[in-house]
């Protein structure tokens, strides 16, 4: 059984940054694909940002330029570093793992962390 631990999450003013953390109990590098997902309140989970085996990167419209994914083979962690962040990416975010070579779908995800919780207030 894989498990994943996302931690960074917290409370920041708008334009602020947070870099969110998933350590993983495998290799990542023999996962085909990682990514973070988040949940609004009230509303279904929704894909992030995505990183395939060979580095290729995925986001979704209202995070490109502002959203960073990036991964640590060596010490299985993948990362989100969030710039300028706005009052809409208030949510539960997820880091999810899969070994289906479809990165480019954000379904038929295999493992999910427990998620951490990003508010961005003034």
């Amino acid at each position: 059984q894989v498990q994943l631990a996302e931690s960074g999450g917290g409370s920041v003013q708008p334009g602020g940054s947070l870099r969110l953390s998933c350590l993983v109990s495998a290799y990542i590098d023999r996962i085909y694909c990682m990514s973070w997902f988040r949940r609004h309140p009230g509303k279904e989970r929704e894909g992030v940002a995505s990183i395939d085996d060979e580095g290729a990167k995925r986001y979704v419209d209202a995070v490109k330029g502002r959203f960073t994914i990036s991964k640590d083979n060596a010490k299985n962690t993948l990362y989100l570093q969030m710039d300028d962040l706005k009052p809409e990416d208030t949510a539960m975010y997820y880091c999810a793992a899969k070994w289906r070579p479809n990165c480019g779908s954000w379904h038929d995800y295999d493992y999910w962390g427990q998620g951490t919780q990003v508010t961005v207030s003034s």
